[in-house]
């Protein structure tokens, strides 16, 4: 028998939890669970400690989420401000302003997320993905390939047909998607490409900088006359 369990029971009428129990007095959890189990008024102690636990997470989630956002925020901000700075010294350049255009309108502008696009011209994504590499510095090994398929194309055959389209290795294929739909037959003949960057945040942040600035500098010359 313990001769402890006088200051348990005084412990936890003042609300302590199991824990702070232990940590006071060294008894077990299983043996202050026997002792108070079917005692009404621990139970209600026991469903407080919850409900405050419960509140206490709830604000530290929170908490968490406004500091994700701010930092989120920061960093955002970064790479917008690299993109202002790049811009004067690449907006003369001819590959600028055609990556540029053919992200606005075939790829993903969505925030958040890799930088994608997706065509069925092979010479569109050949020339994005120069775009990456030269003006971007994007290393060939971190530009990725997926194919969207109708079900009578031959995965193999398409997958070489960009392979040698865009010149990126095999091995930077991911599996293609099949399409089934009203009309699952031909209708491209080598399917639907999708290119992505992997981890390419900070990327896409940059690029949609690049567009507004870009044609915030069309729509000023237009005014003055230039174009």
């Amino acid at each position: 028998m313990r001769n402890d369990r006088h200051l348990a029971m005084q412990l936890r009428k003042k609300g302590a939890s199991y824990n702070k129990i232990y940590k006071e007095l060294g008894i077990p959890k299983s043996t202050m669970h026997y002792w108070f189990k079917n005692l009404q008024w621990s139970k209600n102690i026991k469903k407080e400690l919850t409900k405050k636990a419960q509140r206490l997470a709830t604000k530290q989630m929170k908490a968490i989420a406004i500091a994700n956002k701010k930092r989120w925020e920061v960093w955002r901000a970064q790479h917008r401000k690299e993109a202002k700075r790049e811009f004067p010294l690449l907006k003369s350049n001819p590959l600028f302003a055609a990556g540029l255009m053919l992200y606005w309108g075939e790829g993903d502008n969505k925030p958040r997320g890799d930088v994608r696009i997706t065509n069925i011209n092979p010479r569109m994504i050949k020339l994005f993905a120069k775009f990456l590499r030269e003006i971007c510095n994007i290393p060939k090994e971190k530009i990725y390939i997926r194919l969207l398929l109708y079900p009578d194309l031959s995965d193999k055959k398409s997958q070489n047909f960009w392979h040698k389209s865009t010149n990126i290795p095999l091995k930077q294929f991911g599996k293609s998607s099949v399409i089934y739909g009203r009309h699952p037959t031909k209708r491209l003949e080598n399917g639907i490409c999708l290119l992505r960057v992997g981890a390419s945040g900070d990327l896409k942040e940059k690029i949609i900088t690049w567009i507004n600035l870009l044609s915030k500098n069309l729509t000023d010359q237009k005014r003055a006359g230039v174009v």
